[in-house]
């Protein structure tokens, strides 16, 4: 392979792994809503992602810095053309992180609403918006190319009148929006069944009994809608791969055998982006314009000299970072109960 495309899998790759480890992270913030019952319960659903959940983000940033140094053309066209849903994007992010800090500052019931409340928009609105936007780069954007006044090719461009921006919201996006939403839900439900035990495991693991089944349909629905008319051969393997692993997992919750199913959650969105990236390559940005107006790996890609010292670079951090999250999983390993909950204060009530 060449340079380019070795970044372009290499992106895929911080992709794939930035949705396996923030996917249960959305999914437990969500479930604040729904299995929090009392200040207790949320704060042990809290403290299931406290040790974790910032260093998951770190795949996000390492994936925006690489398509930034990588693809300077994709990245351009990418930020500056869907500016406004990625600015909601972040504006959900720093709430929700702002908000684990702040909830336990003070001894207030409505203060811990507020910010509770703002932990599941902040975890809603990203699971959302993130797959409604990976649904449109498979099926294309209006994306066309821009000349100067010589004729001499500049650039592309994303059309940005209201039209466009409301096509943004066909069904196949939106549709792809549901099945982020609830494959989080649902991998987040088998993290808390994994990560507690009595009531809030119970509780957990009937959730995701149910959420599990919309899971599998909305599942099969989406990948096959997205391999008949916009994959390739492999894309069909892939989807039926995805579709598997979610009905195995559901299988598993129900048995109980909690660090399977989870696996099987995390499987699942690995053939589920592993099947996106594979519909989109060539292209970095597909348009819907027309092919002619796509940007191809290689057309987006910098100088193969950057490329090389950037492939240096990764093969030092990667590594690294691959290591910590296997240690924080690894030191954090204990399940979390409400009796192990320490006297309820606002300095002993935050993530821990």
């Amino acid at each position: 392979m060449d340079l380019p495309t070795i970044w372009f899998v290499l992106i895929a790759v911080l992709w794939v792994g930035y949705f396996v480890l923030e996917g249960y992270d959305f999914g437990v913030g969500m479930l604040v809503g729904i299995l929090g019952r009392k200040n207790n319960d949320r704060r042990v659903l809290i403290n299931t992602i406290g040790p974790l959940w910032d260093g998951n983000e770190v795949w996000l940033l390492t994936a925006g810095g690489a398509i930034f140094a990588a693809f300077p053309e994709w990245y351009a066209t990418l930020f500056s053309g869907l500016y406004l849903p990625l600015l909601l994007i972040l504006i959900a992010l720093i709430l929700r992180g702002v908000a684990f800090e702040y909830r336990a500052k003070r001894d207030s019931a409505a203060w811990r609403r507020g910010w509770d409340f703002c932990i599941i928009f902040g975890s809603f609105v990203p699971a959302l918006v993130w797959g409604i936007g990976f649904a449109n780069f498979v099926r294309g954007l209006p994306i066309t190319t821009q000349t100067t006044e010589t004729g001499l090719f500049k650039g592309w461009v994303m059309q940005g009148n209201v039209e466009n921006f409301f096509g943004l919201f066909m069904p196949f996006a939106l549709l792809g929006g549901v099945l982020t939403v609830v494959l989080f839900l649902f991998h987040g439900a088998v993290f808390v069944t994994f990560k507690t035990k009595d009531e809030m495991r119970e509780r957990a693991q009937a959730f995701a009994n149910r959420i599990g089944i919309v899971t599998i349909v909305v599942m099969a629905g989406w990948t096959l809608w997205m391999a008949g008319a916009y994959g390739k051969p492999a894309n069909w393997v892939l989807a039926v791969l995805a579709i598997l692993a979610v009905v195995g997992a559901w299988l598993l919750n129900r048995v109980g055998r909690d660090g399977l199913a989870f696996a099987s959650t995390a499987a699942s969105i690995v053939f589920l982006f592993v099947g996106i990236f594979v519909a989109l390559y060539p292209y970095v940005m597909k348009s819907s314009l027309g092919e002619q107006f796509s940007m191809t790996a290689a057309q987006a890609a910098s100088s193969d000299k950057v490329l090389q010292i950037m492939s240096v670079a990764a093969l030092v951090a990667v590594p690294v970072v691959i290591a910590y999250q296997a240690w924080s999983f690894w030191v954090f390993r204990k399940r979390l109960s409400v009796k192990n909950l320490p006297v309820e204060q606002p300095e002993a009530e935050g993530v821990h």
